[in-house]
């Protein structure tokens, strides 16, 4: 590899491990937050909680990549072009090789990343996520004792301890059960316990009242001396690990087992997932190619009409959205699977006939003139906003 080569995967590399980073950094905490309630409703402990926030990574990686990739390289041949290091190259008499060879060999091997953590790493990341879930809904005596708080124990059914008594007995029962469609039931007891025998757990209520209410308006309530309100039936479906296409390794989902209730309910979905596996790892070639052909040549300043890290990520945001949309189809119409595969080659294809041809990969004129105007504006717009709030500053600071 040439000195300039090396001098060009360099400066990528160096802008496309910042922009991972950064990019992974939003995209974790976005999901992280939704999963906040494993901690707060199941009572789990933070070390829990950090290991379910870290097996999110393996599953965002594959998304974040391309587009890391295309903001590296577009902002990269951006600033070269900018510093007339392009121009230069060019006058040297350097083909369009020397640029093209190393950002091609860092997509093949961010393409070789993205398909060992889609193929390899991802199945098993979301398979003990699915168990530490399942066994933090499974814990349902570290559930309801702690006092004073309500909890939810399944859709519908909530739970309450007022406080914890000698020998192991529970004071202030309190439930609210709307599962069954069309009625209320709520139950209150001043004391109970846990019965356990075997599989079976018992919520065993002692002098308590259960207060009936239909959608009519009907109201009954019914004293009792004891109560068992059967838990086995929820722990049961709660410890229950289920596996969605997505979470199965590879090699499963090439031969699934005809046993497989997922897989007999829904047999495209496993071919479809393999379909994405398959031709996921090949969009941070599919971009690079595309960054290359928005900002691979050398262009006087007066000729962009708009920035090519914009054009590039507008574009690969397009074609990524494509891919989606196609590998959503195609859980249901397996005729979608040519799609899957046909988006990343068409588009590859477009901007190598660009680059081929010496072209320049742009949005239609009447967009980049509508974004260029609505910058303007809205520079205009912050300007005469910082404008007058300088000017109250100051005639606060003469009225002083």
């Amino acid at each position: 590899m040439k000195v300039v080569e090396r001098y060009i995967m360099r400066r990528a590399l160096a802008v496309f491990l910042a922009a991972l980073v950064w990019t992974l950094a939003i995209v974790w905490t976005t999901q992280v937050l939704a999963r906040i309630d494993l901690v707060t409703d199941s009572g789990q402990s933070a070390l829990t909680f950090f290991e379910v926030a870290a097996l999110i990574i393996p599953s965002i990686v594959p998304v974040v990549v391309p587009f890391a990739l295309v903001v590296a390289v577009a902002q990269t041949l951006s600033a070269m072009n900018s510093d007339s290091e392009l121009a230069v190259l060019n006058a040297a008499g350097a083909s369009r090789w020397t640029i093209v060879r190393p950002i091609m060999l860092l997509a093949l091997a961010a393409s070789i990343f993205s398909f060992a953590v889609d193929n390899g790493v991802d199945p098993y990341a979301r398979q003990r996520n699915r168990e530490l879930v399942a066994s933090s809904r499974a814990d349902l005596l570290s559930l309801i004792i702690q006092e004073g708080t309500f909890r939810k124990i399944d859709d519908g059914l909530f739970l309450q301890i007022g406080e914890r008594l000698p020998d192991n007995r529970l004071g202030g029962i309190f439930v609210a059960d709307s599962r069954e469609e069309g009625v209320n039931l709520i139950y209150y007891a001043k004391s109970g316990a846990i019965i356990e025998s075997g599989d079976e757990k018992v919520l065993m209520m002692n002098d308590g009242v259960i207060h009936r209410e239909t959608l009519t308006g009907d109201l009954s309530v019914i004293r009792f001396t004891s109560y068992a309100f059967d838990l086995s039936a929820f722990m049961s479906a709660s410890s229950d690990i289920l596996l969605l296409p997505k979470d199965q390794t590879t090699q499963y989902l090439l031969n699934p087992s005809p046993n497989d209730k997922a897989f007999q309910k829904r047999p495209y979905r496993y071919m479809a997932e393999v379909n994405q596996r398959f031709s996921e790892w090949s969009y941070s070639l599919v971009f690079a190619l595309i960054a290359l052909a928005v900002a691979g040549d050398a262009r006087s300043h007066r000729e962009a009409r708009i920035h090519p890290l914009i054009t590039a990520i507008a574009i690969a945001l397009f074609v990524r959205w494509l891919g989606f949309f196609a590998a959503g189809k195609a859980d249901n119409v397996p005729q979608y699977a040519y799609m899957v595969y046909g988006v990343p080659i068409i588009a590859s294809a477009i901007a190598i006939w660009f680059i081929v041809s010496n072209r320049t990969m742009e949005l239609p004129v009447a967009w980049a003139d509508w974004m260029t105007n609505f910058a303007g504006r809205f520079s205009d717009g912050w300007s005469a906003i910082k404008l007058r709030f300088a000017r109250r500053g100051a005639s606060g600071q003469g009225a002083g």
